[in-house]
Order: C-alpha cells, then structure tokens, then sequence
C-alpha cells in the first residue's frame, strides 16, 4: 500500500466513478424523468393540434411509435447515467436563463420546448433529494417509476387518439376526450406551465443543496465561483441581445450549445473528469429532445410570424 501512497492525490483529483453505484435507483430515477419529458412533449403536442385542428402526420403510425419508444428508452439510458452533480447544474442553469427569457419576447411553447431535458434533470435531482439515506428507497421509485408510466401512457394515448379521431369526434360530440379538449383545451398550456415551474421549484431547492454540498462548502469557493457567475450572468444578458439577429431555430443551437458548453469549461475548470463526461452525455439528452421536438418548433415559428 506504501507504494501507491505518492499517487493517492492524483485518484483524489480525479476522482474516477464515472457512474453512480446503484445502477437500479438510476434506472428508477432515469426512467422517471423520461416519463416526465414524456409528458410534457405530448401535451404540447395535443395542444397544439387542438388549436391549429390539422391532420395527422402522414408517417406510418408504427414507424412513428418505433421511433418514438426508442427516443424514449435513449432519453432513460441519458437520464440514468447523468450524475447528480451536473444534473444539479443543469436545472440552476436553466432556471437562470428561464427567468431571463420571461423578460424577452420569447414564447411560452418554445420555452416549453426548450425544458424538456432540464426537466427530466429536474425530475431525477429532486428523487435523489427525497430519497437520500431512505431504507428502502428502490421500492419507493419503483412505485414512482410505476405511477409515472401509468401518466405517461395516458398522455401517449391521448395524443395518438387526438391525432387520429380528433376531426371527426370533434364533429360528431360524442367521444369524452375530444369533447373534454374543445371545452378546457385552451388552458393546457398554462396548465403546463404551472406544473413546470412547481417541478423547477421542488428541484431548485434540491440543486442548490446538492451544489452547495459538492461545490460551495470548500474555503474560498465563493471567490472563485462569484465572479465566475457574474460573468455568465451578462453573457446570457448578452446573447438574449444577439438572438433578434437569429432565427428561431438557430437561437435554440445556440441556446443550446451556451448552456452545455458554459458547464463543460465550468466542470474542466471545478470538476471532476467524470462530470465531464457526464455534461458529454447531457449534449445527447438535449439532442434527442430536440431532434424529437421539430414540428414543435414549427407550431412556435408559426406562432411568432402570427403576431409579427
């Protein structure tokens, strides 16, 4: 042992567990945030045929179910392997810039479009706060896990019905989920919202633990860490300017690439190498919600050349 003691700082430093060691509860809390991505897509979705009443997609429904339950265990896979301490930062991060964009002219569907990864960050951050030191805590996310499935089927359902009958029931008044939509239909959105700021709200409280525990509570980290956000606080100010220059669609690569990038030199600078990897593998989570989310994008462009 005497002959590794010299190199005992180096596997301080680096700290190498890349991957939590309960892979189970990861899975659970994995699983669970995709639910939630998962809802929070598919409503923004049956919302928004309900208010522009246009026909379904004309892609193979089983192709597009194929694809869609691949996106969605890709999204499990990225959510369990994402470890708490960049997750933490994710959701502070996004909390900054959401409070930043309620000040622009930025749509509420597109900033919607724009959590969905954060969220499910959320969600996985908040399960781990809860569940900290329980006695039996795989059973508790496996019965989360259990109820967030159940939602998350209901809501998958919902949008294939809503896509496929919805011009019809929507005629014919006598199927109670398309009566249900043409009656409150118009308060989802905001219904959403809602619940996506009590879910930022929760996570929020758990990130700033987590952050403080694992970043701030070191001698002098407030020196380093204070100017650091200071600076990245007029840079978000900075680009919100820049993005009336911009498309839509390329201020959210750009949205999205200030974000992660801006926590990849954080965690090379603060971090551990294995928190790199981890903010590596949140780029794939924000890709595929992204490349899943394209005819959203396409409802929020259409809804900013209606009020321009």
């Amino acid at each position: 042992m005497t002959i590794f003691s010299p190199f005992s700082w180096i596997l301080e430093i680096f700290q190498w567990t890349p991957f939590d060691p309960n892979p189970v509860d990861c899975f659970f809390k994995g699983l669970i945030g995709a639910c939630g991505v998962s809802v929070l897509y598919n409503q923004m979705r049956v919302y928004h045929f309900f208010q522009a009443c246009r026909s379904s997609s004309s892609r193979n429904p089983l192709i597009r179910k194929l694809r869609a339950g691949l996106q969605f265990w890709f999204l499990t896979g990225v959510l369990s392997l994402v470890g708490l301490r960049v997750s933490s930062l994710v959701v502070l991060e996004f909390s900054l810039r959401a409070v930043s964009a309620f000040t622009s002219n930025v749509t509420l569907l597109l900033l919607l479009i724009q959590s969905q990864f954060s969220l499910g960050c959320s969600l996985t951050c908040t399960l781990a706060f809860i569940h900290q030191g329980a006695p039996h805590s795989s059973f508790g996310l496996l019965l989360a896990a259990a109820l967030s499935w159940a939602v998350a089927d209901y809501c998958s359902s919902l949008w294939r019905h809503v896509a496929t009958l919805f011009p019809l029931h929507s005629t014919e008044r006598y199927c109670g989920k398309c009566t249900g939509l043409l009656t409150s239909g118009h308060t989802m959105l905001a219904s959403l919202q809602r619940v996506v700021i009590l879910a930022f709200a929760a996570a929020a409280v758990a990130s700033t633990t987590t952050v403080y525990e694992h970043f701030l509570s070191h001698k002098d980290a407030l020196k380093f860490w204070t100017p650091l956000t200071l600076c990245y606080t007029m840079l978000v100010a900075y680009n919100q300017e820049e993005q009336h220059r911009l498309t839509v669609t390329e201020t959210l690569l750009r949205t999205v690439a200030l974000r992660l990038g801006g926590l990849l030199v954080l965690m090379l600078a603060v971090g551990y190498w294995s928190d790199v990897l981890h903010v590596l593998i949140a780029f794939l989570g924000e890709g595929v919600c992204l490349l899943s989310s394209q005819d959203l994008l396409q409802a929020a462009l259409q809804v900013l050349s209606g009020y321009n």
